[in-house]
């Protein structure tokens, strides 16, 4: 994906608490790289769930990538850390708890391909 590309010049860090509109768009463009990082693990459209829950007016919610043994969760920290990707392995779809936590960067959604490298070293297993 180019920098030029109108996902890329989103800025995950603007806040979207008490913003109706920015939530919806912090939503709208977590989804579709969260479907861009899908791709670069591997994952087919039919292996993994991506909700999206916008919860109350003063959170930015989250948008989730959930497949069988992954479990990815984007969101904007209240504390405002830089730390609004977590991801963990998992066991199956109901899983909701999953394994150790790790965290990102949410400037990671524009470069999903390095962001799956990071995943598959903490939570993927080396074939």
């Amino acid at each position: 994906m180019s920098d030029t590309s109108a996902t890329a010049r989103f800025d995950f860090r603007e806040r979207v608490a008490y913003d109706p509109d920015g939530k919806r768009a912090f939503h709208r463009h977590a989804r579709r790289q969260l479907r861009e990082l899908a791709k670069a693990l591997g994952l087919e459209p039919d292996t993994y769930d991506l909700r999206s829950n916008e919860a109350g007016i003063a959170v930015s919610g989250e948008v989730t990538l959930h497949a069988d043994r992954l479990y990815v969760q984007v969101s904007q920290p209240a504390t405002r850390a830089d730390t609004g990707i977590l991801f963990r392995t998992c066991e199956g779809r109901r899983d909701y708890t999953g394994g150790r936590n790790n965290f990102a960067s949410l400037d990671l959604l524009h470069r999903p391909e390095e962001l799956a490298d990071l995943i598959r070293r903490h939570c993927l297993p080396r074939t």
